[in-house]
């Protein structure tokens, strides 16, 4: 489910929009029984910043994937806290296709997900932690480094860290090794964050 941030607007022949467009319209478009209408619906409300609460209200509901795909575009293009704080729950739904779509979602955000991701990655749920790491992967963020290194030195869970010092394998630098060498101390008995660490170490080593 690709996303792209641009801010072009979406385009569609007005016999496809049977609602007014205007605010109003939209949403009450995005709540209608025809999924063609809630699809056009939240695409056009990608231009109504305000309309980011019905949005993710929506897409705690939204059955149909065609559609959520589009609310996740546009809370996308918003960008604004609801938005991000919308997206950031997706991370604890049973649903995979729509959680990874959100971690999709959250990669095209690095500013506006940087504040959130100190306290998913201190999550009760070692799940949320996980997937947090997995936004890190693509998150173009000068912090990146520094959060991986913050999760192996301090989360108890194997595999919080393990996730956490793969990455860190391929975005790391020589400040990394301490955090490394430490973390291969902590679990002395995991043989694959043995194994993880020393591939991080050669890996930052080798340049």
């Amino acid at each position: 489910m690709g996303l792209k941030k641009s801010h072009d607007a979406p385009t569609a022949s007005e016999d496809e929009r049977r609602l007014p467009r205007d605010l109003p319209g939209l949403l009450t478009a995005l709540a209608d029984d025809d999924p063609l209408a809630r699809r056009w619906a939240a695409r056009d409300l990608a231009q109504y910043p305000e309309s980011s609460r019905a949005l993710v209200e929506r897409l705690s509901i939204e059955t149909e994937p065609s559609v959520t795909a589009v609310i996740l575009t546009s809370l996308t293009l918003i960008g604004d806290e609801i938005a991000v704080a919308g997206l950031t729950e997706c991370l604890r739904s049973e649903d995979a296709m729509l959680r990874n779509a959100a971690i999709e979602a959250m990669k095209q955000l690095p500013d506006e997900v940087a504040p959130w991701m100190g306290r998913l990655l201190e999550d009760l749920d070692p799940d949320v932690r996980i997937f947090a790491v997995d936004v890190l992967e693509s998150l173009r963020h000068p912090q990146v480094e520094d959060w991986l290194i913050r999760v192996i030195t301090q989360d108890a869970h194997v595999n919080v860290c393990a996730t956490a010092v793969d990455l860190l394998g391929e975005v790391g630098s020589e400040r990394a090794k301490p955090a490394l060498l430490a973390l291969k101390q902590r679990f002395a008995d995991e043989p694959y964050i043995q194994f993880a660490a020393d591939l991080a170490l050669k890996r930052i080593s080798a340049g």
